[in-house]
Formats: C-alpha cells, sequence, structure tokens
C-alpha cells in the first residue's frame, strides 16, 4: 500500500467523504458474437451449396 494511505475510519472526515463517494459502475459487458458467428456459418453453407449445385450442373 502506499504511504500517503489515509484509513477512511480514522477521522470522521474522512469516514463521510468515503463513505460518500459513489460506487464504480460495472463493467460493460460487450454484445454477444453468436448471432454474427452463426451469420457467417449460414452464409459459407449457402456459398459452398451454390458452387457445388453450379460444379454439378
Amino acid at each position: 500500500m502506499p504511504e500517503n494511505y489515509t484509513d477512511p475510519s480514522g477521522n470522521t472526515e474522512a469516514f463521510r467523504a468515503f463513505s460518500q463517494t459513489p460506487e464504480a459502475a460495472a463493467p460493460v459487458e460487450s454484445p454477444s458474437r453468436l448471432p454474427l458467428i452463426i451469420g457467417a456459418a449460414v452464409v459459407v453453407v449457402v456459398l459452398v451449396a451454390l458452387v457445388a449445385w453450379l460444379a454439378t450442373s
């Protein structure tokens, strides 16, 4: 711990300042990438099917 750490319970003013500080917001979760992966897989399957259909025609 740094040497200039002040225990908030050491005096009333420091404790009030410590207890009235807002808590840090929860980290923002990134949106799920699952729909993007599923969409890419569908596009690949369609393209492979199209190439196979054209190759056999």
